[in-house]
């Protein structure tokens, strides 16, 4: 049997109500398969925010039919909406949000505290995440003590730790300088290519260029594009 897609829009938008409304997203048909690496571009001001809230289920739209593997969001209680939201999206954001006075491990670890994940599972979980992404000797140390790279890193498997279906990544290279951000681009590559489901949103063109498929956004529209 095939898997349903991770991301189906069906004709979803979001209006705010007025007065008067406002269309900050205008409805579009959107697939996302598993295993793609898709980014969506765009200026500030362009929808980039409203759409990421819409797929990463912080906001509900208010018209057509949203699927996250194959489950009608729109049919779902708010709380089923957040558990749903808790094991299925990993979000990585640009900035890291990570306690300061917590090692690499107990950042990690916090993940899964309200997951449900049985306590034994949670140490190896949090440890196996962070080999994941290369920081395994590292996993002592304090935020402080990492470098923008690594600390981005240290959020990746603190959103990869409860094995979702999609890594939905909000400007990811935007507070590191451009040796880091190298890093972080290709590990989010790496771990496309082992399978995992990776969607990246930027202003940055040459950021969107590195995924596998290119979407568009200008004025809460979004656009098929060809990547670089």
């Amino acid at each position: 049997m095939t898997d349903p897609p991770v991301i189906e829009f069906r004709q979803v938008g979001l209006t705010y109500p007025g007065p008067p409304p406002v269309e900050a997203f205008k409805p579009c048909d959107l697939t996302v398969a598993k295993g793609e690496f898709v980014t969506v571009v765009g200026p500030s001001g362009s929808g980039k925010s409203t759409f990421l809230n819409i797929a990463g289920l912080l906001d509900a739209p208010t018209s057509g039919t949203y699927l996250l593997d194959g489950i009608d969001t729109g049919a779902l209680k708010d709380g089923d909406r957040t558990a749903l939201r808790g094991r299925r999206i990993g979000f990585v954001f640009q900035s890291f949000h990570l306690l300061p006075h917590r090692s690499a491990l107990e950042n990690v670890l916090l993940a899964l505290v309200y997951s449900g994940t049985p306590r034994a599972e949670r140490k190896p979980r949090a440890h196996e995440a962070l080999t994941q992404v290369g920081l395994g000797h590292r996993i002592d140390a304090l935020p402080t003590r990492l470098s923008g790279g690594e600390r981005q890193r240290v959020a990746i498997a603190r959103s990869l730790v409860a094995r979702p279906s999609l890594l939905l990544c909000d400007e990811p290279t935007g507070n590191l300088d451009s040796a880091n951000a190298e890093s972080v681009l290709a590990l989010l590559e790496e771990l496309h290519e082992s399978g995992m489901t990776v969607l990246v949103i930027t202003h940055d063109p040459a950021v969107a260029a590195r995924g596998s498929r290119m979407v568009g956004i200008h004025d809460g529209v979004l656009r098929e594009r060809v990547a670089a």
